[in-house]
């Protein structure tokens, strides 16, 4: 997926799954949006679902210091290049 393609997806999981309004790439989750531990987990869930994997025990643990959403792009693009090497 390029980077366009995943922005569209993170942008549509936001909005329609947790109701955020005009999300900006370098908006704070947390402070902007109200997004919390057990919607980061939903979120790494729906994450799971669209690239079709499993993420293991490491990267999730790489996703805590996601805070926003350009963050999430690149956490998204570091895994695609680690699965793909």
């Amino acid at each position: 997926m390029t980077r366009d393609q995943l922005h569209d997806t993170i942008l549509q999981i936001l909005t329609e799954d947790f109701e955020f309004e005009n999300p900006a790439l370098d908006d704070n989750l947390r402070d902007d949006h109200g997004f919390d531990s057990i919607d980061a987990i939903e979120l790494l869930g729906k994450i799971e679902g669209f690239l079709g994997l499993t993420l293991t025990r490491e990267e999730k643990e790489q996703a805590m210091t996601i805070r926003t959403i350009n963050d999430i792009l690149d956490y998204i693009e570091k895994i695609q290049l680690q699965r793909a090497s």
